[in-house]
């Protein structure tokens, strides 16, 4: 590979990196800002666009060619991101609907296991936190191969799932209604 190649294969992955670090922020504020209780009425709708545009930049991860850090061991950051508050503020914001039966691999067989919209939404945030504290201290590959193999092991697939869920929780809410609301509706639809 020439150097113009790896400087423009270097710049590729910089504005990767740097997509992928404005969808992480973009998706942690909004997944702090839901579990704060801070617009109830909006919560799915923010949640459903957040969890959908982190997918994007995901599968944008994923379509990549493996990252390679120069470095085989992970830096040492510190203690990781304290993200049992917002575990918490989103199992109160999901209270009675937070649980959801979710196939383990549709590859791999049939086999159900129980899963949370809480817990996926935090376990979202907390690789995509990582993967962001190495990016902010200037280590763009270390961020990318995080992102990259977080996204492949584990929070793609929660994700997957929990925007179906959502998606789902929010077709029931403004679809769902009454029988006598629905009948009346069809009646006054059928009237000329």
């Amino acid at each position: 590979m020439s150097t113009t190649d790896e400087a423009s294969g270097d710049a590729d992955l910089r504005d990767i990196a740097r997509a992928v670090a404005d969808e992480a922020r973009s998706y942690l504020t909004t997944v702090t800002e839901v579990a704060a209780g801070t617009n109830p009425d909006a919560s799915l709708p923010l949640l459903l666009l957040a969890v959908s545009d982190v997918l994007a930049a995901g599968a944008r991860l994923g379509a990549t060619q493996d990252v390679v850090p120069t470095l085989r061991f992970e830096p040492d950051l510190g203690p990781d991101p304290d993200v049992d508050p917002v575990r918490a503020g989103l199992a109160n914001v999901f209270e009675g609907i937070d649980e959801y039966d979710e196939v383990v691999d549709p590859v791999l067989g049939p086999d159900v296991t129980q899963a949370t919209v809480s817990g996926d939404l935090v376990s979202i945030a907390g690789a995509l936190a990582q993967g962001l504290r190495h990016y902010e201290t200037g280590q763009v590959l270390e961020a990318l191969w995080w992102w990259q193999f977080s996204y492949l092991s584990d929070w793609g697939g929660r994700a997957s799932s929990c925007l179906r869920t959502l998606q789902s929780m929010l077709g029931h809410l403004r679809l769902d209604v009454d029988d006598d609301v629905a009948t009346e509706a069809e009646y006054d639809a059928l009237q000329p």
